[in-house]
Parts: structure tokens; C-alpha cells; sequence
């Protein structure tokens, strides 16, 4: 029974309790869970938080059942090709790795790439790779994975590694047209795609070439350890695998599907399937040893090779070299692994389906706006807004969909072009989802390159400069014009 109808938006105070409540429950829960906390804990603070939203809407302010399932599906409707993509990555990790694709890349990757330009070589690499691709997700799953493993043979440290990853990748995905954020931060703000992405050269170069200048800095000052660590990383892979350069033709004709701007989806299935057909030519063996068969490689039977293929692209896979840290490294969780991030995404869905069903985050982007007086700072709170919606709704497309649409009348009004209101929320909403764990970015590539989220960050070396960039480069003006 309600006790007030009142149609009116709730109080920027009174908005404040659902996150609140979220941060408080948060806290319990990594402090409960600890490295667990991903895996339901954090979803369900979500989806508690969520329901205190609804609750104080539909008694205090009479909104209806209705508005709040509809936008529920919204935001849920709007991430529904990332889930399919997040199945898809766990294919493509667990075929890849039991053909013997990723391994093939770490065994020639450690004879080519050398430990004085390591981190340096790897931030260049994923660049360019997302550049083409568009997509940081596919670079991390692939050749970040093998990046991984030849970063370890050489003796540096997996925050590292993956920060070098990531950095990359995601300067790739910022600057390529074919990127989805890119596309979708310039779309949801009404900015012309090559203008938004010429504009952003501005604080996305700078910030990149910091990254890359430090990298190779610490690539040169890096001491590897004694070579017997990279020989025996070498000596388990090949006695494990039948290595061969055939295999790389795998990454190969995936990477002219990319090029032919075949869908993410579908090339992402095409590369699951190509390894499977060469896990059946060359690694019979494993897919027996993954099916638990007995049988050996040369009497592997129809429905054992079926049932390896079958483990290698949905479930856990353990392949045992006689070497632990190899062994460790891969390892993979296939499609399965990535559940617990899809559980997020929709957890996260429904949270930030609420707050905008419940006109709360309107609310408080209001209340804010009331504070905004120059350009830096509005810069700034369009930057803070971006960071706080990936803390607050786990997901980065919704984060940017809601800073460019909170924004847009501002920025229009103070006769600013709508480029700097869309290289703002790509220097937030998109850079710094990786970093926060419960976000479907951080939760992500934790789990594929199975580097903890808090681990990494630190060394996310870009993607703690970009925002703080965007900000500098609006205090100085620079390039940065009204609209007569």
C-alpha cells in the first residue's frame, strides 16, 4: 500500500541511500569474501541495493512496477550482445589453448620478444592489434594471453604484464573506428565519429606516449632471471603440445576476418572453430587427456576426441606438463569461467535500471550541474560521472549512454561542441572500467588473464592517465573553443 503518490523526482539526498546502501554492503562483502567477493557476493549487494531503490520509489513516490521493469529490460536489452561475446571469449580461451594456438604464440613469442623491451613491445603490440580489431576484449583474450605467459618466463610480474596489456589494448580500442564505445561514445552524444576520434588525439597520444616511455624504461632497468627459467618453460610446452608454426594460422585467418570487418560475434565463433579443427589435427592427445579417456592419441576414439572438444570450449580444462607455473597458466574455465561475469552484468543492469526508472540519477546529475561554473570543472564532473557510473552500474556501455545523455543540454548550453563533451566520456566512462573489480570490464580480463582486478591497477599506466589528462588539457584550454 502506498503511503504517498506523489509524482515528484526524489531529493538528491534521498537518492544517495541506494549507494549508500551499495557501498556499505560492498565493503561486508570484500571484507567477508575477500578474492570471492566476485563471485556472488558483489551481485547480490547489486541487486540488494537495487531493491532498496524500487522500495523507497514505489512507497515515498508512486512510481509504478511497470516504469522499473521496463527499464530493467532496457538496460539489459543494451548489454545482451556483450554476454554473447563474454560466451564466446571463454570458446575462443579454452580452444585456443588446448589446440595449442596460445601455447605455439608463448614458444616462438619468447624467442622473438626479448626481456630489456618486454613491457615496452607488449603495450605496442596490443595497440596495434586493438587498433585493427576495435575491440580490447579480443586482444586481451588472444595474444594478451600469450603476453601473459611470455612475461612470466621472462621473470616480470603479472601486474605488469597485464597492465601493459591493458594499457594497450585499451588505447587501440579508443582511437579505432571500429571500436563500439568509440562508436557508441560519439553516437549517444550527437558527435560525428572521426571528428570524436580526431578530438580525442588530444589527451589519448599524450597519455599514450607517457605509458609507452615509462614501459620501456622499466622493460630496460627489468633483470630477467637466469635463461634455464625461459629453456624450461620452452622444454614443458613443446613435450606437452605438438607445436608447430601451422598453428598460427589459427590467430592468422582470424585476424582477415577482422580486417574484413566481419562481426565480433561471428569471428569470434569462426576463431573457436578453427582452433578446434586443428586441436583434432595436432593434439589429439589432449583433447584425451581432457575428456579423461585412457585411450591414447593414435586409438582416441570418435566420442572421446567429441567429448575433449566439447570440455575445451565450455568447461575447465587441466593439461599437466610436469611444470607447475605452466600448468597454472594454461589451465582455462571456457565459457563457465565467464558466468559469474554475466551474473554481474545483470546484476548491474538492474541496478542502473532502477536508479534511471527511478528518476534518481537525473536527480543527482541536477543537483551537481547547480556547482558547475567553467569549463574545468565541468570537464571534471562529466570525468567524475563517468568513473562513478562504472562504480555504480558495473558496466561501462551504460556508463557512457548515461554521462553523454546527463551532459548533453549542459554542454550545448554553455556553447561547447559536443566533441568535448563525447572525448570526456570516453577518457572515463570507457578507460576506467577495467579498473574497478566488480565492473564487467574488471571482472572480465581478471578472469582471462587471471590477474587480480586490484593487482593490475596500479600498473594500468594509460588508464590512470587518461582521465587525469582530459582534465589538465581542459584547464589549459587547449583546442578547446565555444560555439558563437
Amino acid at each position: 500500500m502506498m503511503i504517498f503518490k506523489k509524482r515528484e523526482k526524489p531529493s538528491w539526498i534521498v537518492s544517495l541511500i541506494p549507494f549508500a546502501v551499495l557501498v556499505a554492503i560492498l565493503i561486508l562483502v570484500i571484507k567477508g569474501f575477500g578474492a570471492d567477493a566476485l563471485s556472488g557476493g558483489s551481485q547480490v549487494a547489486l541487486i540488494f541495493a537495487a531493491g532498496v531503490t524500487v522500495a523507497i520509489s514505489m512507497v515515498f513516490y508512486g512510481v509504478k512496477w511497470k516504469d522499473f521493469e521496463m527499464a530493467i529490460v532496457d538496460n539489459v536489452r543494451s548489454v545482451a550482445t556483450s554476454i554473447i561475446i563474454l560466451l564466446l571469449i571463454g570458446a575462443v580461451a579454452g580452444s585456443w589453448m588446448v589446440s595449442g594456438v596460445v601455447p605455439t604464440m608463448i614458444y616462438y613469442g619468447m624467442k622473438v620478444i626479448t626481456p630489456s623491451i618486454f613491457l615496452f613491445a607488449t603495450c605496442i603490440i596490443c595497440a596495434l592489434i586493438a587498433v585493427m580489431t576495435g575491440s580490447s576484449w579480443t586482444t586481451i583474450a588472444t595474444v594478451g594471453v600469450a603476453l601473459v605467459g611470455i612475461g612470466t618466463a621472462q621473470g616480470y610480474e603479472p601486474g605488469w604484464i597485464a597492465g601493459a596489456i591493458i594499457s594497450g589494448a585499451y588505447f587501440g580500442d579508443k582511437v579505432s573506428p571500429l571500436s563500439d564505445t568509440t562508436v557508441l561514445a560519439s553516437s549517444s552524444t550527437d558527435t560525428p565519429l572521426f571528428t570524436h576520434i580526431r578530438f580525442m588525439m588530444v589527451t589519448t597520444v599524450p597519455s599514450f606516449v607517457i605509458t609507452v616511455v615509462i614501459f620501456l624504461v622499466l622493460s630496460l632497468m627489468h633483470k630477467s632471471p637466469e635463461s634455464m627459467m625461459g629453456a624450461g618453460y620452452a622444454a614443458a610446452l613443446d613435450d606437452t603440445f605438438n607445436l608447430s608454426p601451422w598453428l598460427l594460422s589459427v590467430p592468422v585467418l582470424t585476424g582477415l576476418l577482422i580486417m574484413r570487418k566481419v562481426p565480433a560475434i561471428i569471428t569470434l565463433f569462426a576463431a573457436s572453430v578453427f582452433a578446434g579443427i586443428f586441436a583434432v589435427i595436432f593434439q589429439p592427445h589432449i583433447l584425451a587427456e581432457v575428456s579423461g579417456s585412457a585411450s591414447s592419441c593414435e586409438s582416441l576414439s570418435f566420442m572421446d576426441g567429441f567429448k575433449g572438444l566439447m570440455q575445451s570450449y565450455y568447461g575447465a580444462t587441466s593439461i599437466s606438463t610436469g611444470n607447475p607455473e605452466i600448468d597454472s597458466l594454461i589451465s582455462t574455465r571456457g565459457m563457465t569461467g565467464m558466468l559469474n561475469t554475466i551474473f554481474l552484468i545483470i546484476a548491474a543492469g538492474t541496478f542502473g535500471g532502477v536508479l534511471v526508472g527511478s528518476s534518481m540519477l537525473q536527480s543527482l546529475t541536477e543537483a551537481l550541474v547547480k556547482f558547475i561554473r567553467r569549463r574545468v570543472t565541468m570537464v571534471a564532473a562529466t570525468v567524475g560521472t563517468g568513473i562513478f557510473a562504472n562504480m555504480i552500474t558495473g558496466d561501462q556501455y551504460l556508463s557512457i549512454i548515461l554521462t553523454g545523455s546527463l551532459y548533453k543540454k549542459l554542454y550545448h548550453e554553455r556553447g561547447y561542441d559536443s566533441k568535448l563533451l563525447s572525448r570526456s566520456v570516453e577518457d572515463s566512462a570507457t578507460v576506467v572500467s577495467v579498473l574497478v573489480p566488480w565492473n564487467s570490464c574488471g571482472m572480465t580480463q581478471a578472469t582471462v588473464l587471471k590477474v587480480p582486478t586490484l593487482e593490475y591497477l596500479p600498473y594500468c599506466l594509460f588508464n590512470l592517465l587518461s582521465p587525469l589528462m582530459s582534465i589538465f588539457i581542459a584547464f589549459i584550454g587547449y583546442k578547446i573553443v565555444r560555439k558563437k
